[in-house]
């Protein structure tokens, strides 16, 4: 696998359709969602001045939505650094393997809903900033 970087996140703009009694967004595996979707999570009540995330993964691909309210992703490659604050729901921070990555600054009644490409495997997580580093210095990585 080569080498991934903060440049190989992007926000998406999902598909939103109109109607004047409220919004929809439609995300469809492969289609609107780069990958096939294999598990969905949400973060809410997180309380103020608190933040999540703080790991990496190896090979899963996440998109992060604000749901609902506001949050800030610091994207981290392990020499660059990106934040992205995400506040519309109809946006999604498309986040690539081998990125750490922070979750903070989450205004009051905040969901931050997460689409996975992988079932929940701890194995696939780096928890440790150093031996993140270590993983990125890989020629493996």
């Amino acid at each position: 696998m080569r080498k991934t970087t903060v440049y190989d996140c992007s926000v998406i703009e999902l598909d939103k359709h109109h109607h004047e009694k409220g919004n929809i967004t439609v995300l469809e595996n492969g289609n609107t969602i780069p990958f096939h979707v294999k598990r969905s999570y949400y973060l809410y009540d997180v309380p103020g001045g608190e933040s999540r995330g703080g790991h990496a993964h190896k090979g899963l691909f996440q998109l992060i939505v604000a749901a609902s309210g506001s949050f800030a992703v610091t994207l981290d490659d392990g020499k660059i650094k990106r934040t992205f604050t995400l506040n519309r729901p109809y946006q999604g921070l498309l986040v690539v393997p081998g990125i750490w990555r922070e979750l903070d600054d989450f205004s009051s009644g905040s969901v931050c809903l997460v689409f996975a490409s992988m079932k929940y495997d701890a194995g696939d997580y780096i928890r440790d900033y150093d031996e993140f580093l270590k993983f990125k210095s890989d020629k493996n990585e």
